[in-house]
């Protein structure tokens, strides 16, 4: 019986018959939209949501977040904000905000209901928040990773893969 002949798992490697693991190391963010708050800190937010809650204050301190601005007539929102759903569903240790940017609260809440949002909406009456984040366009969305820093800035052409990146990379820092 003619013996086989085995090779290393390091021979393999070498040869390229073994798949090479990914880069070692935190997940990276996606590329960033140019924005003046990325690096800072995330400003504050002390307001009360659509549903009645408190948002803010010492309740997004210590965890990643991801604040989302948009309104009813923004047409990539109606994309975005069931992807900002899915993605907040997927990850549920990170902290997700929505400021609305609509005339009147009862636009708020109905945007809540028909995307069935999960995480609070916030309702920016007299744009406070927008001024705030310095929003100049919609859909904006902002992650901020535990200690407070904004990492990523998606805008108008953000996919739902550059959300779960940017989540993901901002969860690896505790």
């Amino acid at each position: 019986m003619a013996r086989r002949r085995t090779r290393s798992p390091l021979a393999l490697l070498a040869a390229g018959a073994l798949p090479v693991a990914a880069a070692c190391g935190p997940p990276s963010y996606p590329a960033s939209a140019t924005h003046p708050l990325l690096g800072a800190h995330l400003p504050e937010i002390h307001r009360q949501s659509v549903d009645g809650h408190a948002v803010g204050g010492g309740t997004l301190s210590g965890t990643p977040v991801l604040v989302k601005f948009f309104a009813d007539y923004c047409q990539p929102c109606k994309e975005t904000l069931p992807a900002a759903e899915r993605v907040h569903e997927a990850y549920p240790d990170v902290a997700f905000v929505g400021v609305d940017e609509d005339e009147s609260s009862e636009t708020a809440r109905e945007i809540a209901r028909r995307y069935g949002l999960s995480f609070p909406v916030v309702h920016d009456a007299s744009n406070v928040l927008a001024g705030r984040f310095r929003v100049s366009s919609m859909p904006m969305t902002f992650v901020a990773d535990a200690t407070g820093m904004i990492r990523w800035v998606g805008a108008e052409g953000q996919t739902e893969g550059d959300l779960r990146q940017a989540v993901q990379a901002a969860r690896a820092v505790r």
